[in-house]
């Protein structure tokens, strides 16, 4: 099953994507709030039948729009940590996305004003469905909702004036995610899925997520550890090598490049690169 949040005629709810339609659940009486939605009991999603929109008269958003929290993983493929020329961790490197920097799968990206040195992150993310705390690894499955494509977009000198990342990962747009959530049964195993990225029409990382160092359940069991788990909560695995800042001279991403994000059985996201507008000042 393919969850989506989708904007039709002024209006954002949740649906279910089949083929080149979306079966409006919010008009079949479900929650038109993904996190609602989530937080039902198991089965309620899968039977409801509603109103069937064509998919090209829709508007695609971020499937959670704005998750309670957004954690990522750095160095979590041996072939980034290779071309980063750092270490190999011992635990996962865990950081945070601010919730504003959710984006939707097919929205523009901002090249921001502050920095030239903007790069992308093609990963596997997975979303949480249940309310949890010291999930033991072989339990972590039964608390993921579904997994999605996501590009933890990065500003490379903001990013390393500080060691704790946040800065140079939370900017406003820089968390493009999608198309959908594809639920653990359309999926089978999450460590056996081809990832790629284009940029334009140039392939530049392509790499399995059976690389993982820290898998899905890993990480799960390691953050539960510390702090309590929610419905919606969005966790994204790392990247591979093949990024910007990997490249001799690199490959900064400039205004009207496109990323495309491709994951097997998972579908594909993809998004402009545009200057910062200038309304994004806001006092």
């Amino acid at each position: 099953m393919q969850l989506v949040t989708f904007t039709h005629e002024g209006r954002t709810r949740t649906g279910r994507l089949e083929g080149e339609e979306v079966v409006d659940l919010a008009a079949a009486g479900l929650p038109g709030d993904m996190i609602e939605l989530l937080s039902l009991e198991p089965g309620a999603v899968p039977t409801a039948d509603g109103p069937r929109i064509a998919l090209s008269t829709v508007r695609l958003e971020a499937p959670v729009p704005r998750p309670p929290k957004i954690l990522a993983v750095g160095l979590n493929y041996a072939d980034h940590i290779a071309e980063t020329g750092l270490e190999t961790p011992k635990v996962p490197i865990l950081f945070n996305k601010q919730s504003t920097a959710a984006n939707g799968p097919f929205d523009p990206v901002h090249l921001p004003r502050a920095s030239s040195r903007l790069d992308y992150e093609g990963e596997l993310a997975f979303v949480i469905g249940r309310r949890c705390r010291h999930v033991p690894r072989d339990r972590a499955h039964e608390v993921i909702a579904g997994y999605t494509v996501l590009n933890d977009v990065s500003v490379r000198d903001w990013q390393r004036r500080a060691p704790t990342m946040m800065m140079g990962k939370s900017w406003d747009t820089h968390c493009p995610f999608g198309p959908a959530l594809v639920t653990p049964d359309e999926v089978g195993d999450p460590h056996a899925l081809e990832l790629r990225t284009w940029v334009n029409d140039e392939l530049r990382q392509e790499s399995n997520t059976k690389n993982l160092i820290f898998d899905c359940f890993d990480l799960i069991e390691h953050v539960s550890t510390a702090f309590t788990l929610e419905p919606g909560d969005v966790v994204s695995t790392g990247t591979c090598s093949g990024v910007a800042i990997g490249f001799k001279p690199p490959k900064w991403l400039v205004a009207g490049d496109r990323v495309r994000i491709e994951i097997e059985k998972l579908g594909a996201i993809e998004n402009e690169i545009v200057d910062e507008p200038a309304d994004t000042a806001r006092i």
